[in-house]
């Protein structure tokens, strides 16, 4: 299974460890873009690192293989993975089984092939758990902090391909967290403003 970039160096858990995995296993990566809803960023990257601890590998094979009873216990023994522990057990279950049937268990196989960008978010809203927008936000994190930039990716990840401080695509350190963290606030309350 190919691995992530050696110069990757992601810093989205703000954790050495959860961070250490990110940037190594692109199934810790896929799993922490998974739960990244509903729960504050860091913490959702961070859950793959506690998958992990608990179930002794982030294997895609062994995941889904893994029996779901005990896998969503696994997920929501405190400190949970998630907000939604169990439920989010069983989409990270339904991952590993896409990643598995669909890639031969290897998550770089999703772009490592992609001949543009609008294949490969096409190929992101294919996974489970992955609708438009969170495949926009891993596209844009692929290529701005993994390289993985198919011709056309800009185009294909829309406003998350911007210069700024708009997703997780966007932080590489914790002044960074803290600035997506207000555009996301700000974009809400806009959202809210209008009705």
């Amino acid at each position: 299974m190919a691995n992530l970039p050696k110069s990757a160096h992601l810093t989205i858990a703000q954790d050495p460890a959860a961070d250490e995995l990110l940037s190594s296993d692109p199934f810790a990566l896929l799993t922490g873009m998974l739960l990244d809803q509903q729960f504050p960023m860091e913490r959702a990257f961070a859950g793959p690192l506690k998958i992990a601890q608990r179930f002794g590998s982030l294997d895609p094979a062994a995941i889904a293989a893994a029996d779901p009873e005990q896998f969503a216990d696994l997920c929501a023994t405190p400190p949970a993975v998630h907000r939604y522990g169990r439920s989010m057990a069983g989409r990270v279950q339904a991952l590993a089984q896409t990643v598995v049937d669909e890639y031969g268990g290897d998550t770089t196989a999703i772009w490592a092939d992609a001949p543009n960008g609008a294949e490969l978010l096409k190929r992101l809203r294919a996974l489970p758990g992955f609708g438009e927008q969170k495949a926009k936000i891993f596209l844009a994190l692929l290529a701005k902090q993994l390289d993985v930039a198919p011709k056309g990716w800009t185009s294909a990840a829309g406003d998350y391909a911007k210069k700024g401080y708009r997703s997780v695509a966007d932080v590489v350190d914790a002044d960074s967290l803290k600035q997506v963290r207000e555009f996301k606030k700000a974009a809400k309350a806009a959202a809210k403003a209008k009705g």
